[in-house]
């Protein structure tokens, strides 16, 4: 069997600050553009499932069948299974492996899904072909990634864009493409599935509210300067301390203004085997 193994280093870490993040992610405000095509009684693969709140939610859309979480670290997988104990659903499994090389036969899945994961990886063609691969003939391919090239906020505060510019080399550096988004429908056709079997859309996460804006200012802002970003930025040379607490500082002023408003626009793809 293949045996190939990640490569890219996965920008964000598992910092308190980002598991903020991923905990507030559920299948309808991640996974929407998938929920039409879920079935009762359909076997589901759910790729770097981290703390697994997009897979419990996906399971209750698959009575009757069952969904398992993959994620290639294995330490996040106990908060995973305990929040699947603590909702009693029980038609779902969550395991450690590495989407480069599936441990499934060919032909395996109803649906094979990721969400927020190709940009992070050094070959997202080769995963997406690993995901076609162990997906049943009809069957669904699913994909959702974010594109920081084309994020909005308002109003213009200085340092944000620093921000932004520093995190689109920390995660290139890492082998990562943080622009994914608008590339995902063509790595999928990269990958074996037809033009014509690929259907591809946007959705955006929007933050506006005050307690919104408070939460995504707030975990960005300790992002910057706690999670493995502040590490690999310092270490790769990209950035120092001092470049980091301005950039956090920036989160925090832009998080106090009346108007703040932030868009992060998504790229998404159902592909069909």
């Amino acid at each position: 069997m293949d045996r190939r193994s990640e490569s890219a280093t996965y920008t964000h870490g598992h910092h308190a600050s980002v598991l903020r993040s991923h905990t507030w992610r559920t299948a309808l405000n991640s996974a929407a553009h998938l929920l039409p095509h879920l079935k009762a009684g359909m076997r589901v693969l759910d790729i770097g499932c981290g703390p697994g709140t997009i897979t419990v939610d996906l399971a209750g859309y698959v009575p009757g069948g069952h969904v398992t979480g993959l994620e290639r670290v294995g330490d996040i997988l106990a908060q995973a299974r305990g929040l699947a104990e603590e909702k009693g659903v029980a038609n779902v499994d969550f395991v450690e492996g590495d989407a480069n090389a599936l441990d499934y036969a060919d032909d395996s899945f109803d649906v094979v899904v990721c969400h927020q994961v190709l940009q992070h990886v050094k070959d997202p063609v080769g995963i997406l072909a690993e995901m076609r691969r162990v997906t049943k003939p009809g069957g669904v391919v699913a994909a959702r990634e974010s594109d920081y090239g084309s994020f909005a906020w308002y109003p213009a505060v200085d340092g944000m864009e620093k921000w932004r510019w520093l995190y689109r080399r920390v995660a290139s550096a890492n082998g990562g493409e943080p622009d994914a988004g608008r590339m995902v429908h063509a790595w999928a056709r990269k990958a074996g599935f037809a033009t014509g079997a690929i259907a591809s859309s946007s959705s955006t996460w929007c933050y506006s509210t005050d307690e919104e804006i408070a939460w995504w200012s707030g975990l960005w802002a300790e992002r910057t300067v706690a999670s493995a970003f502040a590490k690999t930025a310092i270490e790769g040379g990209l950035a120092g301390e001092t470049d980091l607490d301005d950039i956090s500082q920036a989160w925090k002023r832009w998080g106090q203004q009346e108007d703040a408003w932030f868009s992060v626009l998504h790229g998404e793809v159902i592909c069909r085997k």
